[in-house]
């Protein structure tokens, strides 16, 4: 087995269970944990696909980091509208 096809194993392993989280679980924070989990499972094959070649290939990489301010950025806002939902519903 390749380092490439173990990485994208464990990224579409990620994947599944961040789904599988985000369907089955019903606490806001734990969805976005669950969201999150599965973008850490697509930033993984990037790099993972992004790795399979030499040079490396910019412009996957690019992605990924573009991708993790976008991942921080959403998680904040989903944190945000999460504590106003729950401030609403006064719990």
């Amino acid at each position: 087995m390749s380092a490439t096809l173990f990485y994208l194993g464990i990224g579409a392993a990620l994947w599944l269970l961040g789904l599988f989280g985000l369907l089955g679980l019903r606490d806001t924070l734990r969805r976005i944990i669950a969201v999150n989990l599965m973008g850490s499972g697509v930033f993984l094959v990037l790099i993972a696909l992004a790795a399979r070649v030499t040079p490396t290939d910019p412009l996957l990489q690019a992605l990924v980091v573009t991708g993790l301010v976008v991942a921080i950025s959403a998680t904040a806002l989903a944190l945000r509208l999460g504590g106003a939902a729950r401030g609403r519903r006064g719990g």
